[in-house]
């Protein structure tokens, strides 16, 4: 497929990938070549530039438009490699189809994963693997990468299924039955490469890359059900230390690690799950193709915590001096080092001075997005017209309409239902895994995240009757991980605080309309607990930061001491919307599993959704004011029967539009209510 896309040197093979060589073929003192590593990590299953939950095109994200980035970077630089750093096999709808759905073949074999399979067509070299390629159990791992595990609970006489092309390695983790790693640790690489010479004149040359995976040690605790007592998990440094010595005796090069994880500059631990800190301080790593926290990196402009940190040069890509790229997640970027090399009469070495790191994005400075490679889809279309019909099968039913036209004032219809799947998993999760917390009350914090910030179709509509996977994905719009972080009274009493940041302040006085909502504050920053358990007032005639009033736990007040576990996403967690005491340092539950997820294993469930039960608790009011003039919003028109339905007596439609051009109707507020 390649060959179509640009011309190779004769020292490729037609389809692009480095050619094994002679292992005798040395190359002269002195003699330089470049070897790109490109990178792609946390694919999570998004082969094609589609959402499955909205069910229409997305163009920002897919490994069809990556390939073209793969191509255009093949074409800069005919030596190199194409490694995938894991999270590879699970996050779509697709993926959960292909392993719990899709039938099997005629030998008993899960169909081949469709990622894999563009892999293949892709000629990926090697892959490493992530902590959510757990997520469907040992056997499936073990049947659709082709390996043999030698662990408890998969079957000796299980069918030995081909797997991808490409080598696949993990070092740090474990079958607890032999003691064994479960794949191959590494794998050392030769390749046919073109070089120049001391005198300037081309020669081909080999060069032996060994690349080592790494996995974060968490997977015994996010798939403890697939996990426990089956495999045992090292630290990432300690693992350095015993293959990279190995790998070098054996003739490797350079070293690359494929280490599923990010940077964390909290001190080193075995179990720590972002260690490419400490791990680029061990002897013997060459460049580092990192992932797992989903952003991309370098980025000189990032405002990411772990990528200020002193060792961290975010500019240039290092990590303590050597390479490093992370290609953010689900096709978005590749990850580009451009490995200048050179022989020194014994094995290739690194020159760092003139070597470059990219995070290449697939969308273009005009705001649109590259090509998608058409041979991409059509290799996995079948799969894809599959997927559709599953996430149109209905999962529960609704005897309410879930919506966010009126949440700005009240309406809770559509946030209820995700607060209430938040405490139940984190409830769940606490009492099998994190014991020293059972005390503590859970609480959860939603938000509103379709407002009408992007028309006056933004909003959450989910109707009666049937719900589809893809109705879940309007109910929670991005991809993020289910996180709780331990907080004290005067925090949530903070992070209140900030929501309440959602209105402008209101005079009671003027006589003039007064609008309500501040739409520069995202309606995805209005988080609010949804429980009857919790209650407060919002005082919008105070000043920002002094505004809520009578907050209550079980109808006490909370003590500033106070101390609760509080489920929200990874993006609030760690600092996402500038929260005041939520920086990461709080979380004490960050989950495998997708926000998004965990609601639809809740509706599953639930089964049957009341208003009565999920839709109507509200944990908030305004602070009742009399005001001479009309506190007014918008919102779409004719939608004023929902505001009735949720109990919202205080609400009018006062213009069904507003003269603004955008099609929104004018309502008001009576505060006084």
């Amino acid at each position: 497929m390649r060959a179509a896309l640009f011309v190779l040197p004769v020292f490729l093979t037609a389809c692009g990938a480095l050619q094994q060589a002679d292992s005798t073929t040395g190359a002269p003192v002195g003699a330089q070549a470049t070897l790109a590593l490109l990178e792609t990590t946390d694919l999570h299953a998004n082969i094609l530039s589609y959402d499955y939950y909205k069910l229409k095109a997305e163009p920002s994200i897919g490994f069809e438009r990556t390939a073209t980035l793969i191509a255009q970077a093949r074409a800069q630089y005919p030596n190199n490699l194409l490694l995938d750093n894991g999270d590879a096999l699970q996050g779509t709808a697709l993926a959960d189809f292909q392993a719990r759905v899709a039938p099997r073949a005629a030998d008993g074999c899960p169909q081949l994963p469709a990622v894999y399979r563009a892999m293949d067509l892709l000629g990926v070299d090697g892959a490493g693997i992530g902590n959510h390629e757990f997520n469907y159990g040992l056997p499936y791992l073990s049947q659709v990468t082709g390996s043999a595990f030698d662990v408890d609970g998969v079957p000796r006489d299980a069918p030995r299924c081909a797997g991808p092309k490409f080598p696949i390695v993990l070092a740090n983790v474990y079958s607890v039955k032999s003691g064994q790693p479960l794949f191959a640790p590494y794998r050392i690489l030769t390749r046919t490469i073109a070089a120049t010479g001391p005198d300037g004149r081309p020669v081909t040359a080999t060069i032996k890359v060994g690349i080592i995976g790494f996995a974060p040690p968490g997977i015994l605790a996010w798939d403890k059900r697939w996990l426990d007592g089956k495999v045992y998990a090292e630290g990432v440094r300690e693992t350095a230390l015993k293959y990279i010595p190995q790998m070098r005796a054996e003739g490797a090069d350079l070293v690359v690690a494929l280490s599923h994880g990010g940077i964390d500059g909290a001190p080193y631990t075995p179990g720590m799950e972002n260690a490419n800190l400490y791990l680029a301080q061990e002897p013997g790593v060459d460049a580092m193709l990192i992932g797992h926290s989903h952003q991309p990196f370098p980025l000189a402009a990032s405002t990411v915590p772990e990528f200020n940190l002193p060792a961290v040069d975010k500019a240039r890509g290092t990590v303590h001096g050597v390479p490093a790229v992370m290609a953010s997640l689900w096709g978005k970027h590749l990850g580009v080092i451009a490995l200048h090399v050179h022989y020194d009469g014994r094995r290739w070495t690194v020159d760092k001075t003139r070597t470059t790191v990219e995070a290449r994005s697939t969308r273009l400075p005009d705001g649109s997005y590259v090509a998608a490679d058409p041979a991409v889809g059509q290799l996995v279309a079948s799969e894809h017209d599959a997927t559709i019909r599953y996430v149109q099968t209905p999962v529960g039913t609704s005897d309410f309409r879930m919506s966010t036209y009126f949440a700005d004032v009240g309406d809770p219809s559509a946030v209820q239902l995700v607060n209430q799947a938040q405490t139940d998993y984190v409830q769940r999760f606490v009492k099998d895994n994190l014991p020293q917390y059972a005390a503590l009350p859970v609480l959860s914090m939603a938000s509103p995240f379709k407002t009408g910030a992007a028309g006056v179709g933004d909003y959450t509509d989910v109707k009666p009757g049937a719900l589809a996977l893809n109705n879940a994905a309007d109910l929670y719009l991005y991809p993020n991980e289910l996180h709780a972080v331990k907080l004290d009274g005067a925090g949530l009493t903070a992070w209140l605080e900030k929501s309440a940041e959602r209105f402008h302040r209101i005079d009671p006085a003027i006589t003039k309309d007064q609008e309500l909502v501040n739409t520069s504050f995202a309606g995805y920053n209005f988080d609010m607990p949804t429980s009857a358990d919790i209650s407060y007032r919002i005082d919008v005639t105070r000043p920002v930061g002094q505004r809520i009033v009578a907050l209550q736990y079980k109808g006490a007040p909370i003590a500033p001491g106070q101390e609760f576990l509080i489920a929200t996403n990874n993006y609030r967690a760690s600092g996402g919307g500038n929260f005041p005491g939520l920086d990461g340092s709080r979380t004490v539950v960050a989950a495998p599993d997708s926000s998004r997820d965990v609601l639809i294993a809740y509706i599953r469930k639930t089964g049957q959704l009341s208003r009565a039960a999920n839709g109507a608790a509200r944990s908030w009011r305004f602070v009742p004011v009399a005001v001479k003039g009309r506190v007014v919003f918008h919102a779409a028109p004719g939608m004023l029967a929902l505001a009735r339905e949720a109990g919202l007596s205080a609400v009018s439609e006062v213009k069904p539009d507003d003269g603004g051009g955008k099609g929104f109707a004018l309502y008001a507020v009576d505060l006084s209510q």
